[in-house]
């Protein structure tokens, strides 16, 4: 999702979920880890109210650049970039940027007050710095009022307070856009450019998460958007350059209740051709029929795949230092396009420690296609390992 799975991101609260995160960052500070007991089913769900929100319903027209702008009908949405970037000696580094928007009511409130909105904001914004070894998180939140943070559609442009990514384009364009965000020491200044055309993910662009009517997104890809730009990080500023993927989702409940969480694959390989794949996961650990992907070739058509096309095989277990294990890498197998590989986090501490922890962070691959090497690099989310107690855990890895 997207991100999402995003997830995705991934990762949209519950309107509830948002408020008590706020308070709870106020108080045990950026390094507290999922202490509101929130879960990612639980923030991914329908409950918590979906009457009055538009829903996913069936296929829709998608129209650019209208729907890289908001869709506040929608109780969720959000705007996710990952991407790897290095420096012309070969210093590399990724990075995470997401601005999440979660919808209070489905009105606005009727009062005075400028303060007043029905909107929340959350943006979480990581650097991996592969060669230092060091992962950078911020996490931030903010109503949707008095500037603080929001979305438009024309010309485009995302912000949370200072976070943002606008269009910059002449004459009203969509392309290019322009990152920027910082936090913990870390800068991120990026110009990104349209690359591949959007890809729409699932069935022109409805992507079902559950068996349930309206337990869908409607999500679509930027998946190799030429990337340039600085990053400083301890006082020293270089330039950069590589590939960003920028995945868009709006919803208004996804998950179903037997599900706990995700794996999320989003990557660019050698010959010019991308992958998504996402493994949505069962309380029992199996992998949920509704799982999905998409190969994208260097030209021609994208292939859309269904659970039975992937086969995800982990490799070992890394231990959270917070609690919760997760897979320390993957075999991923697409026998509907010859595919086969092994993908390698950059950093195995790739962790947000925030209002619900996941795993997120870049990652290397290697494999064939067709039976001839290929390489790559892209990012992998993972939902729901945090949120798991320890037997839990080890009847999923006894069962996939």
């Amino acid at each position: 999702m997207g991100r999402g799975l995003v997830i995705g991101v991934v990762l949209v609260l519950a309107a509830l979920g948002v408020a008590v995160g706020v308070v709870l960052r106020e108080t045990e500070g950026p390094g507290s880890t999922n202490a509101s007991g929130m879960t990612v089913a639980s923030a991914m769900g329908g409950k918590g109210g979906t009457e009055g929100f538009a829903r996913a319903m069936e296929p829709r027209p998608l129209h650019f650049p209208e729907d890289h702008g908001p869709h506040p009908d929608f109780r969720t949405e959000w705007w996710y970039w990952t991407g790897n970037l290095e420096t012309q000696d070969g210093r590399a580094f990724g990075y995470q940027f997401t601005l999440f928007r979660s919808a209070l009511s489905p009105e606005q409130p009727q009062r005075e007050s400028g303060w007043g909105t029905r909107q929340v904001f959350m943006g979480h914004f990581t650097l991996t710095d592969v060669s230092a070894g060091k992962f950078h998180v911020n996490e931030r939140f903010s109503r949707a009022a008095q500037g603080l943070a929001g979305a438009d559609g024309a010309p485009f442009h995302v912000w949370l307070q200072d976070w943002d990514v606008r269009s910059e384009g002449t004459g009203g364009g969509t392309w290019p856009m322009h990152l920027r965000a910082q936090g913990d020491g870390v800068t991120l200044e990026l110009t990104l450019d349209e690359g591949k055309p959007p890809v729409l993910q699932g069935d022109k662009g409805l992507s079902q998460k559950g068996a349930e009517r309206g337990n869908a997104s409607y999500y679509y890809s930027m998946p190799r958007m030429p990337s340039r730009g600085t990053v400083s990080v301890d006082g020293q500023t270089v330039q950069v350059k590589g590939d960003s993927w920028m995945d868009r989702e709006w919803s208004t409940s996804a998950l179903s209740g037997d599900q706990v969480g995700w794996d999320w694959f989003a990557l660019q390989l050698s010959d010019g051709s991308d992958l998504m794949l996402y493994q949505l996961r069962k309380k029992d650990g199996t992998k949920d029929a509704f799982s999905a992907g998409t190969y994208i070739p260097a030209t021609g058509e994208a292939v859309h795949l269904t659970a039975d096309d992937m086969r995800l095989e982990r490799r070992g277990t890394w231990k959270s230092p917070r609690g919760g294990e997760y897979p320390a890498g993957w075999r991923v197998q697409v026998p509907k396009v010859s595919l086969e590989l092994t993908v390698t986090p950059k950093l195995p501490d790739q962790e947000l420690p925030v209002l619900v922890r996941y795993w997120e962070g870049a990652v290397s691959v290697d494999g064939t296609r067709e039976g001839r090497p290929v390489q790559g690099r892209g990012y992998l989310e993972m939902t729901g390992y945090a949120d798991t107690p320890r037997d839990e855990q080890t009847v999923r890895s006894r069962t996939q």
